[in-house]
C-alpha cells in the first residue's frame, strides 16, 4: 500500500525519526508522496534516515530537535512556514525512556513519571504546535502511537501503561478541538512489533527467556502473530490520507487482537489440529471440552515491550 502516492505533495513532520519505528514511518510517508521533514534529539540517525529517503528518490531533510522543547518545536514549524508549505501530517514517536519489568510497589516515583511527563511534554507541544497551524489551514492529520497497555490492565508496565492511556486520551479531547477546523486527530495502538529494535536487542541479550516471552504475547493476540512494524507504518500512510477523512478522536486497534479478548484462552490452530483432529466427527465436543480444560488454567503474566 505504501508505494501508492496517497499523500502526493503533503508535508510530513516525524518526531523520532531515527529510532526503528520512526525511520518505517518515514520511508512509508515519503513512499507515499509525501515531503518529510525529520527530528531527533540526536542528528546522526535521523540524518540517515533522511539520506536513505533522498538516494530512494523521496524528499527528506533532517534536524536536530528536542521534541520536549517549546522553541525548538516552534522553530521546525516557523521552517516549513517559511519555506511557503503547509504542515499536513504530524507523528511524535520519540523514545520516553521507560522502566519496566518491575511491580509498582517496588519502583521509585521518578522512573514511575518519567515516561508519562516526556509522552505528555512532547505530544502537548508537538501536537498543539502544529495544531495552531494546521487550524489556520483548515486542514491536517496529527498522529500519535501507543501500545496494549493503554487499552487493557498490564502488569508489570510500570509507568509506561499510564503514559499509553494518557496520549489516548489527549489524542481524543485535541480531536474534539480541532475537528471544526477541519484537523483530524487519530491515535494508533500497537501490540508490539517484534522486528523493532527494543525487541532485537532484548532478544539478542536474553534469547532463551524472550522466546517464551514473544510465545506467550503471540498467544494473548486473536491472530497467534505481532504486528510488524510495517503494519503500524502502513496504518498511519492511511490514516493521514484522505481516504480516512472521516477518521478522528478515536484509537485505531492494531494488537491483533489482544485488547479485545482473553486470547491465551483461544489455543492455535495446530494445538487444536493435535488435539481433536483425530475424532472428526467429534470435533465439536472436542474443541468445547478443551476450551473449558483451558478456562480453568490461571493467566500468564506477560511483560510487553514497546515497538
Amino acid at each position: 500500500m505504501t508505494n501508492i502516492r496517497i499523500l502526493d505533495g503533503a508535508h510530513a513532520v516525524v518526531y523520532g525519526a531515527g529510532g526503528s519505528m520512526g525511520g518505517v514511518v518515514a520511508r512509508s510517508l515519503a513512499r507515499a508522496g509525501a515531503n518529510l521533514l525529520l527530528a531527533g534529539r540526536s542528528l546522526p540517525p535521523v540524518q540517515r534516515v533522511a539520506n536513505e529517503i533522498v538516494d530512494g528518490g523521496g524528499r527528506a531533510e533532517a534536524a536536530q530537535v528536542d521534541a520536549t522543547n517549546g522553541r525548538d518545536v516552534e522553530e521546525l514549524l516557523e521552517r516549513v512556514t517559511r519555506a511557503g508549505h503547509s504542515v499536513d501530517i504530524s507523528f511524535c514517536l520519540i523514545d520516553y525512556q521507560v522502566a519496566q519489568g518491575m511491580p509498582l510497589v517496588e519502583m521509585k516515583v521518578e522512573d514511575f513519571v518519567r515516561p508519562v511527563a516526556l509522552a505528555m511534554q512532547s505530544h502537548f507541544l508537538t501536537a498543539t504546535a502544529a495544531g495552531r497551524i494546521m487550524m489556520r489551514q483548515r486542514s491536517g492529520v496529527i498522529l500519535s502511537l501507543t501500545a496494549t497497555p493503554g487499552g487493557i490492565g498490564y502488569p508489570l508496565t510500570a509507568g509506561f501503561a499510564p503514559a499509553c492511556a494518557a496520549i489516548e486520551s489527549f489524542s481524543r479531547n485535541l480531536a474534539a478541538e480541532l475537528g471544526p477546523y477541519g484537523v483530524r486527530v487519530v491515535n494508533i495502538r500497537s501490540g508490539g512489533s517484534p522486528d523493532s529494535r527494543v525487541f532485537r536487542d532484548a532478544i539478542e541479550s536474553n534469547p532463551g527467556a524472550m522466546e517464551q516471552v514473544m510465545r506467550d504475547m503471540e498467544n494473548d493476540t486473536m491472530l497467534k502473530r505481532l504486528p510488524a512494524m510495517q503494519e503500524i507504518a502502513n496504518t498511519a500512510v492511511f490514516l493521514a490520507s484522505e481516504l480516512a477523512r472521516s477518521i478522528t478522536g478515536v484509537t485505531v486497534d492494531i494488537t491483533a487482537g489482544t485488547t479485545a479478548a482473553l486470547n491465551y484462552r483461544a489455543p492455535r490452530i495446530e494445538t487444536l489440529n493435535r488435539l481433536i483432529a483425530p475424532s472428526v466427527s467429534n470435533v465439536g465436543c472436542g474443541l468445547s471440552n478443551l476450551l473449558r480444560t483451558l478456562a480453568a488454567e490461571p493467566a500468564a503474566t506477560i511483560n510487553p515491550c514497546y515497538s
